[in-house]
């Protein structure tokens, strides 16, 4: 897919992390925003720590609550021995940030998802803030490859 060419400038790619946030606020703020999708990045979407953002539940919730669409693409989150590596201090933030934006050059994330599928969607992990959170990196690539995208971080 070429992404080069955007006839819509006003696409809006969306982030948000669940963590920190009860299930009245998570919603609201995906309907607030306008969300169409929540495309969910995160490693393990099944996790007991998920709460309400657990697999089935959340595309659920998503579509009863807000008339939103749920689609998973963990193809879009760290490997595990990056994330671990992370976690366990083995490297920096600087490391974390270099390696994954390798791996999505490698992965090509651009190939899985249409502009429609991107515009007014929101990239979902756990981190509470998007500074030193994989889904900030991967809305950046986004940019990257769709000239006029706007990122807002939820």
């Amino acid at each position: 897919m070429n992404m080069q060419n955007n006839p819509n400038p006003d696409t809006i790619l969306f982030t948000v992390g669940f963590t920190k946030k009860n299930a009245r606020t998570f919603f609201s703020l995906l309907k607030q925003a306008g969300v169409k999708r929540v495309i969910d990045i995160r490693l393990n979407n099944a996790s007991q720590l998920a709460g309400f953002t657990k697999k089935e539940d959340l595309r659920y919730f998503l579509k009863a609550i807000a008339d939103i669409d749920y689609i998973y693409r963990p193809e879009l989150a760290p490997t595990k021995e990056i994330l671990n590596d992370y976690k366990k201090k083995k490297i920096t933030w600087v490391d974390y940030e270099r390696l994954f934006k390798e791996l999505l050059n490698q992965r090509k994330p651009e190939t899985l998802l249409t502009l429609s599928e991107l515009d007014k969607a929101c990239l979902l992990c756990s981190e509470p803030q998007a500074d030193q959170c994989h889904r900030r990196l991967v809305a950046e690539y986004f940019r990257g490859k769709i000239p006029g995208i706007n990122i807002q971080h939820l």
